[in-house]
């Protein structure tokens, strides 16, 4: 598929679609040539195995198939998917290198960091925003909280006494325990782990009260009745688990996940951005996507462009002050 366009409509066009990134000065050379002409890299910033990496993969062999060309998938982790991110913020623009961006790498986790290799907005061409991973709040089977207005109520009434658990310091679900602390006026320690694994085991063995977990993985502890899911952070109820309560539910406003999309470095050639955030938008808007996504825990949200900017930017203001008030720094 081509973009027989004039140089006029291109630049309309990317207005239209908010394509920050691109600039119109690239569009001659770009729209005198074919593309994509040869393979493109999908870099996954993670190490392979996980959520993100499957659904890369899912993403990379549908966009092989629309572009006509491989998309290779490389896993480049380390540093909180920073060296990944950074090594495609310093590739060419030509379209030829695309990244998984994601909020440790681009909002809000460079707040948390004294310094980064690259500048999250400006030295990127954001394409599309793939979706969200809303977390859930477990404990063991046997915690005295039933639901999660009573875990809230238990820590209110004895400050300090209960401790939750995430994946690490600056996760999403550390910042979702900071988050729900502040607005809830309540205290209690946060014990980080380097995964979720680990985690798990001690909340099993009732060394922890609780922790933020991706629902994929806690829904095989749920099910098999050795953790209880008092409620989940995303927006709305969780369609797997519709009777639990969003978090917001109990404490308005606590809200928070992960995200995941597709970024390009910048100054990308405006036909070809359009061409991208286009195609990714459609892989994932497909029913059959939808659904695949869905049951590995993410929340379809095909954002391109402008919002996809506006997200990250939202993403900022939000965590900001939560961070500024936690103190919250990640070296």
């Amino acid at each position: 598929m081509t973009f027989p366009l004039s140089r006029r409509r291109v630049v309309q066009c990317l207005l239209a679609a908010g394509l920050p990134g691109a600039l119109p000065g690239s569009l001659p050379g770009a729209l005198a040539q074919a593309y994509p002409s040869r393979p493109l890299k999908l870099i996954v910033p993670f190490p392979p195995g996980g959520s993100t990496d499957v659904i890369a993969r899912m993403i990379s062999l549908r966009l092989s198939d629309a572009l006509k060309t491989p998309v290779v998938v490389e896993n480049k982790p380390g540093v909180g998917s920073v060296l990944g991110t950074d090594a495609a913020a310093k590739a060419a623009a030509d379209g030829y290198t695309l990244v998984v961006s994601a909020n440790p790498a681009i909002a809000p986790g460079p707040l948390m960091r004294a310094s980064m290799p690259y500048d999250p907005l400006r030295d990127f061409t954001h394409l599309a925003l793939l979706g969200t991973f809303p977390n859930g709040f477990v404990v063991r089977a046997e915690h005295p909280a039933k639901t999660m207005a009573e875990f809230v109520g238990m820590a209110r009434a004895r400050p300090g006494a209960l401790n939750y658990a995430s994946a690490g310091l600056g996760s999403a679900g550390f910042l979702t325990g900071e988050l729900l602390k502040q607005a809830a006026g309540i205290d209690m320690v946060h014990v980080p782990y380097k995964g979720s694994g680990p985690a798990i085991t001690d909340l099993l063995g009732g060394q922890l009260d609780g922790m933020f977990e991706s629902l994929v993985t806690a829904t095989t502890y749920v099910r098999g009745g050795k953790l209880r899911l008092l409620a989940v952070s995303g927006d709305a109820r969780s369609k797997i688990f519709p009777g639990v309560p969003a978090l917001t539910e109990v404490v308005p406003g606590v809200t928070g996940g992960a995200w995941f999309g597709v970024s390009a470095p910048a100054r990308l050639p405006v036909n070809i951005a359009l061409r991208l955030q286009t195609e990714v938008q459609a892989i994932v808007n497909a029913p059959g996507m939808q659904a695949r996504l869905s049951e590995l825990g993410m929340a379809p949200m095909p954002l391109g462009g402008a919002d996809f900017m506006a997200f990250i930017q939202a993403e900022n203001r939000k965590w900001g002050p939560v961070i500024s008030a936690g103190r919250i720094r990640v070296e």
